[in-house]
């Protein structure tokens, strides 16, 4: 029945409409994604619509939760929805904001307009911070990548940097990737613009400088290829026992998990169990699934249970204290090709997001 045109509507009538509106807005997350129903023909699917951040913390972790650029939440709506939903996400890192190319982008000169905006997010929403990252050999200004610095030079350049980043979100960042990427994929040390200057002296004094900065975060060494049992992981388990044994405040490893659906690392579980008895926490700070060759029925299910897998791996060992995704949907992931991610580009929940429930729900 149409209206009238010019007609005034009674009170009652606006109240029904007014009401009809907001039905109409909360009906898009009242039921499962097509991408989530689709998921339910797939051989042991649970076509979830729990919020992840929910399922985790009732399985004992301390959160589940996603990294994500500012840009992505202010500019889309439908993605801004998902990632202010705590139930699905706890905990949220930066991707890019804090990385040194844009904190310190000249010599003492520190900008965190862009930090600020994710770290208002979480705040604002109840949802812990990661702080990411205070030292990696990419993403560097000019002045530092084509610097030539003595070994004094550089101590103080790390000292300064990490302590004025730290110090900026000091109360608010529930740990810091201080060390990112320091090893070879054979353990050594790799030879960046500070390991050049400094050998690894840059790792104890960001360390320390990081804990004056703010006593109370988690500092963590964060790195790639260390999913699975091998030189890396050795030599990293090694690392943090050398730390420790020098009284260097080290908190926590973050195992990145940027892997291949069907190609897993042996040892996975046994690995993460290593790192269990190391002292510290550890989390799985970068998880994504990169899909090779073209999306089929069967590699959304092997992606799933490879979800799964990590997810189950991390729920097994007390050390590991939640999971991140790098970004949660194929729109924005930094895997471009590989339909890494649990929410499509469509912004609909895949398999995938199955098949962390999955792994939650495992014991």
């Amino acid at each position: 029945m149409s209206a009238v045109v010019g007609q005034d509507h009674t009170p009652a009538m606006a109240t029904i409409f007014a009401r009809l509106a907001s039905l109409a807005l909360l009906l898009p997350f009242c039921f499962a994604s097509p991408a989530a129903s689709s998921s339910a023909s797939l051989p042991g699917s649970t076509a979830r619509v729990a919020g992840l951040n929910a399922v985790g913390k009732a399985a004992g972790k301390l959160y589940f939760g996603t990294a994500t650029n500012a840009n992505e939440f202010q500019d889309d709506a439908v993605y801004g929805a998902i990632i202010n939903n705590t139930r699905q996400f706890g905990q949220i890192t930066p991707a890019n904001a804090m990385k040194w190319e844009y904190t310190e982008p000249n010599p003492g000169n520190f900008t965190f307009e862009d930090g600020d905006v994710i770290r208002d997010l979480a705040r604002n929403n109840g949802q812990l911070l990661r702080g990411h990252n205070c030292v990696w050999y990419q993403q560097l200004p000019d002045w530092i990548t084509n610097g030539t610095f003595t070994y004094h030079e550089m101590i103080d350049i790390v000292e300064n940097h990490c302590g004025t980043l730290v110090g900026h979100y000091k109360g608010e960042v529930y740990a810091w990737d201080v060390i990112n990427e320091s090893l070879n994929d054979d353990g050594t040390f790799r030879e960046n613009v500070f390991y050049n200057a400094t050998g690894s002296d840059y790792i104890p004094a960001a360390l320390r400088a990081a804990r004056a900065a703010d006593p109370h975060a988690k500092l963590y060494i964060n790195d790639y290829g260390i999913e699975g049992t091998g030189n890396k992981s050795t030599a990293l388990q090694n690392l943090v026992r050398e730390l420790k044994s020098e009284g260097v405040p080290i908190d926590g490893v973050g195992i990145q998990c940027h892997l291949t659906v069907g190609q897993l690392p042996t040892g996975l579980l046994e690995n993460f169990h290593d790192f269990g008895q190391l002292g510290v926490e550890f989390a799985v700070t970068e998880l994504d699934m990169a899909i090779q060759g073209n999306v089929t029925a069967d590699a959304l299910e092997q992606q799933k249970q490879d979800y799964a897998t990590v997810v189950s791996a991390c729920l097994s060992v007390p050390a590991c204290v939640g999971v991140t995704v790098w970004d949660f949907t194929d729109k924005y992931g930094w895997i471009t090709n590989g339909h890494a991610d649990i929410w499509d580009d469509n912004l609909q929940k895949k398999p995938a997001f199955d098949g962390v429930v999955l792994g939650f729900e495992s014991h």
